[in-house]
């Protein structure tokens, strides 16, 4: 489960009317809303937000560090309020879905040789398939 609204008071983050909804609709386990999605379900609880706002504060979120985008085979960017718990993305090749994962262990190290020189800061792992709708759907048609 998120906790971007504690992160974010703790933080001493200005919480006008409209931040506090942009983080409370991000705020949750799983979530991973596109800017559009984010900005219709914000609009169901503060009908007066506008779309800016929500670009506005979601590119404040990233800034801060608290939100991470995610981005997945050239669909619109998600953002993903999980910023300071470690895991790894699912994602559905069909619809596009992301879930959170936690995977055990550690991730493969580079050789010497393969890391070409670099001193790697952070490694992403990303696991794609179908979710269960998607496999149905295939299996159906």
């Amino acid at each position: 489960m998120s906790d971007l609204l504690e992160r974010l008071r703790g933080r001493g983050w200005r919480m006008t009317s409209q931040r506090r909804v942009v983080a409370e609709v991000l705020d949750g386990d799983h979530v991973h809303l596109t800017a559009d999605e984010l900005h219709a379900r914000a609009v169901e609880r503060l009908p007066e937000i506008a779309r800016a706002t929500v670009y506005n504060t979601l590119g404040e979120l990233v800034a801060l560090g608290e939100v991470v985008e995610v981005s997945v085979n050239g669909r619109a960017k998600r953002f993903d309020p999980n910023a300071h718990h470690p895991h790894q993305h699912l994602v559905c090749s069909g619809c596009g879905i992301i879930r959170d994962v936690h995977v055990t262990g550690t991730p493969a190290v580079l050789s010497p040789e393969e890391s070409f020189g670099f001193t790697v800061s952070e490694v992403e792992i990303t696991y794609r398939g179908l979710c269960p709708s998607c496999a149905c759907d295939a299996r159906q048609g």
